[in-house]
């Protein structure tokens, strides 16, 4: 679906994009460079100037925003949205009390109890707020449980929201703007982490899963937002239908990751999902290590299945040659080899962007910024799949030039524990050994589910060969590929 993006729609640049010069723009996620032809420039300057006002600008926006260089700007006022919000529950009835507390009366409200151990409990929160609740007798997951929710919703929207969560009261009108696009299937807020005292609850609050960052964006695989939870998320019901697989909008096997399923499915069926962190919605995450690594560990256990599901989508690390090269040599204590792979990679860079006919300004720090996101990546990927051996290999000095060694691999532990060094009131020391515990027990999970699954591709890195994607943008036509 490549409607254009409707009148009255207006474009904020995203903070990353850079203007090469009067018709050559950088940026976007996965980066790319997008060259206006004449008529593109022309609704460039018109999108620059205000709304959207005529085709030539419409169509140059939806390909802006569809390629992240650029966000939508919905207009100002649209009729308030017919909604239901929909909370499946497992007990946790002190949780509940808060959720529909802080969700007040605004739209109606169904309570799916997914076979609670105490479901009287449940009943008497539920009642006590009015809202409809329906029970499992069998606790299938929270995929079952808003299936059986959706059954009995007949509202245009639907608002998935999880008890531990406490929404604003008008969470639910300030996200319905991006309807006004009809290609928007789902709008998520961003999901905070109610910190607590405990370190567990502070480091929960400073690098919580769910918290997808202050920074809006279309939510698209392998981007910088790849996915949004249904712990919070407000969505288009026709959009759901449409992707229902025999009447069944979540996938029932998934214990875990049903809801990257469902967001992966509505992207490849064509819709667009926003992510929209101007909302922000608590969420209760556990205060204690075993709980907060248990909870890591059961995420990481849906990475096979997901990638069954979704191959292209579900890459644990993506290499590119040059900044692959640069740190692989870097890592071997090998400066100057470094220095020969990082300026070859730059040439290769210039060169694209040369035939291309794209100015190469800024190239050096673009170069020098993919070496240090691809040393963060392979220190991550390191840490969860490898771990143990790299501190084995740091605390047993070997024969040949032990201390350079131990530094090597000290500093893959530590890279992904120092950025970003986000968590207060967690000394160094703690935040390192916290995130190693973290990635740890993800790749633990990660290792079950392929056992499980009888798989290994959600350990098998993707590697990519070309620098940059090139395209010259018609609004009238079609996005040619230039490199």
């Amino acid at each position: 679906m490549t409607e254009p993006l409707p009148a009255g729609f207006a474009i904020v640049i995203d903070a990353d994009t850079k203007q090469l010069d009067r018709t050559t723009l950088f940026g976007g996620s996965p980066a790319r460079v997008m060259r206006l032809s004449a008529s593109g420039a022309a609704a460039w300057q018109e999108l620059r100037a205000g709304p959207v006002r005529s085709r030539p600008a419409a169509a140059l926006a939806r390909r802006l925003t569809d390629a992240g260089l650029a966000h939508p700007r919905p207009p100002a006022t649209i009729e308030p949205l017919a909604a239901t919000v929909l909370i499946p529950v497992h007990d946790r009835p002190v949780l509940l009390e808060r959720c529909l507390t802080a969700l007040g009366h605004a739209h109606p409200v169904v309570i799916v109890d997914d076979a609670s151990a105490d479901p009287d409990a449940v009943a008497a929160v539920a009642a006590r707020h009015g809202a409809r609740l329906l029970r499992r007798d069998t606790n299938r997951g929270p995929a079952a449980a808003r299936d059986t929710g959706l059954d009995q919703v007949d509202t245009e929207f639907v608002a998935f929201l999880d008890s531990d969560c406490a929404p604003p009261p008008r969470w639910i009108d300030d996200l319905a703007a991006h309807f006004a696009d009809p290609l928007v299937a789902a709008v998520a807020p961003r999901v905070v982490a109610v910190p607590s005292g405990s370190a567990a609850g502070r480091y929960a609050a400073a690098f919580g899963s769910l918290d997808l960052g202050a920074r809006e964006a279309r939510v698209v695989p392998s981007s910088r937002v790849a996915y949004v939870p249904t712990a919070a998320l407000l969505i288009r019901r026709r959009a759901v239908d449409d992707v229902a697989v025999d009447g069944t909008v979540f996938d029932p096997a998934l214990r875990y990751g049903e809801d990257v399923d469902l967001v992966w499915r509505l992207h490849e069926a064509g819709w667009r999902i926003r992510y929209d962190p101007t909302v922000r919605v608590e969420h209760r995450e556990p205060d204690t290590w075993p709980a907060l690594l248990a909870r890591r560990f059961r995420y990481g256990t849906s990475a096979a299945p997901l990638t069954l599901r979704h191959p292209a989508a579900m890459r644990p690390l993506v290499l590119h040659a040059g900044p692959t090269a640069t740190v692989a040599a870097l890592l071997a204590r090998r400066p100057l080899l470094a220095l020969a792979a990082f300026i070859a990679y730059v040439a290769g860079f210039a060169r694209t962007l040369h035939r291309a006919r794209i100015p190469a300004n800024g190239l050096l720090w673009v170069s020098a910024d993919a070496v240090r996101q691809t040393g963060i990546g392979v220190g991550r990927y390191l840490c969860q799949f490898a771990a143990p051996l790299l501190l084995v290999g740091v605390l047993r000095p070997g024969r040949r030039n032990p201390w350079g060694r131990r530094a090597s691999l000290a500093v893959v532990l530590l890279s992904p524990a120092l950025t970003p060094a986000r968590a207060r009131g967690l000394g160094l020391r703690a935040r390192v050994l916290a995130r190693l515990a973290d990635d740890i027990a993800y790749g633990a999970g990660v290792l079950a589910g392929c056992t499980a699954h009888r798989t290994v591709r959600p350990l098998v890195p993707a590697f990519s060969f070309r620098p940059l994607r090139v395209a010259t943008v018609r609004p009238q036509g079609t996005e040619r590929r230039t490199s």
